[in-house]
């Protein structure tokens, strides 16, 4: 079963590598059809700290790192200047 690869921005870089990653999603209503915006934070492990707030980062889904980590920096897409 593949893992599951979300993109999303960071939020938050105060921790010791970890960073807070926003992913928004669409889904369509069930009843009145229209698309919603969800947010979800995720908390991903950066091991070298080199993620800053404001970047489009990918996510992969991995082992459960601590009580609220289960993912990984994959790739820094964007750099916020």
């Amino acid at each position: 079963m593949p893992r599951k690869v979300f993109v999303g921005k960071v939020v938050s870089d105060k921790m010791d590598k970890t960073v807070t990653v926003a992913v928004t999603r669409l889904y369509k209503h069930p009843l009145y059809k229209k698309y919603i915006k969800r947010t979800t934070k995720f908390k991903a492990h950066d091991e070298e700290n080199r993620c800053r707030m404001g970047d489009t980062v990918k996510i992969i889904e991995s082992r459960p790192l601590s009580k609220t980590k289960r993912w990984v920096v994959l790739e820094i897409m964007n750099r916020e200047s």
